[in-house]
Order: structure tokens, then C-alpha cells, then sequence
């Protein structure tokens, strides 16, 4: 409960910012469509589809039921708000590298980092499998490696190095440079861990 009661000030804020702004101004910059007639935008984000109605905020599945997670709520009403004209350019990033990143290391690394090694490290074939369930395709790093377009300006990649007798394995989450222009660094503390959960999901460990 705890947990609930401390996102639910940073959904609030969230969508007072939302609606402040020009919905075919956010759609634009964020890549995804907008229902004029409707007031609700469609937004790919982990392999499913979200509606995001305008200027309210609720969020919902395109295609089930179910009440969408507070902390997914609020990342793409984040993304929609936040999100610039720049395109992801291609060269990557750790997360020390994005603006006060030193500051969300803790964070980062027990709800990103641990958790990715600790399902997919001796798993790392099963990482491949689930990326590409959500859309994404292997990368030329560490043992094996993944980018999942989480959402269509934010692809992350994962890296995992297998180990050995010596050493245990580990891991690593990069992001576009661009990726400081579409979402604060602080959601990117937590939202490589969502797409891990996800991964899980689909790798159906």
C-alpha cells in the first residue's frame, strides 16, 4: 500500500502536466496517433497498445481488460508530455552518463540491473526469445545482447555477460543519447525494471 500512496503525487503532477499541453503537439513529437473526435492517443509501450485519454489522463488497455499499473500510468503520460522533435540516434549510453544519473544509480541498479541478471543470466538465450516477442532484435555486446523499442522514441538495450567459474554474471542497460530529451532521468531509473518484468513475462520463466 505504501507504495501505491508514494506514486500516487507523481501520477497527479503527471497529469496536470499532460494537460496543459497540445495534444497534436505531443503526438507529433511522441510518434504515435491521436483521435481528434475521440480525445484519446494510442501509444505502443512493451508489446501492447495504451489509450491515453485527453486532457483527464486515464490511461488504458487497447485490448484487454484489467486496470493498467500506476507506475506504467505515469511513464506515458511522462513520455507524452515530455517527449521532443529529436530522433533516437543510434550511439548508446549508460545510465551515469544522463543528466544527475549519479544520483538514481541505487535505484537503477536494484530495480534494472539485478533483477536482469538475476532471471535472464543463466537464461540469456530466453532474453533473445522475449525480446523479440515485444519487438526487439539482438545487438553485438557483451555475450548477448537486446534492444526493446519500449516506446517509439526510447529503445533500451540489455546486455548480459554469462560468467564463469571466476566470476558470476552480470549486466548492463544502455540508452540512446537522445534519450534525456524524452523522459526525465529519474523514469529511467525505473523503467528498464518494468521492461524487465515484462521480458519475464514473455519469456515465460
Amino acid at each position: 500500500m505504501s507504495a501505491q500512496i508514494n506514486l500516487n503525487p507523481a501520477h497527479g503532477k503527471a497529469i496536470e502536466e499532460f494537460a496543459r499541453l497540445n495534444p497534436e503537439s505531443m503526438a507529433d513529437k511522441a510518434m504515435v496517433s491521436y483521435e481528434r473526435d475521440k480525445s484519446f492517443f494510442t501509444v505502443p509501450f512493451l508489446g501492447k497498445e495504451y489509450r491515453v485519454y485527453y486532457p483527464s489522463g486515464r490511461v488504458m488497455y487497447c485490448n484487454e481488460q484489467g486496470e493498467v499499473p500506476q507506475a506504467f500510468q505515469i511513464v506515458l503520460l511522462h513520455y507524452l508530455a515530455k517527449c521532443s522533435n529529436r530522433m533516437p540516434e543510434g550511439s548508446k549510453v549508460a545510465f551515469r552518463e544522463l543528466p544527475s544519473g549519479s544520483i538514481y544509480v541505487g535505484p537503477f541498479t536494484n530495480r534494472s540491473i539485478k533483477p536482469l541478471v538475476s532471471i535472464f543470466g543463466s537464461n540469456p538465450n530466453k532474453l533473445v526469445e522475449a525480446a523479440v516477442k515485444l519487438g526487439g532484435w539482438k545487438e553485438d555486446l557483451g555475450d548477448v545482447a537486446v534492444t526493446v523499442p519500449v516506446l517509439p522514441k526510447i529503445p533500451i538495450t540489455f546486455v548480459l555477460w554469462e560468467g564463469d567459474d571466476e566470476f558470476q554474471p552480470s549486466g548492463n542497460v544502455l540508452f540512446d543519447v537522445s534519450a534525456s530529451s524524452h523522459l526525465h532521468t529519474e523514469d529511467y531509473a525505473l523503467l528498464p525494471g518494468l521492461a524487465v518484468w515484462e521480458l519475464k513475462k514473455a519469456a515465460q520463466i
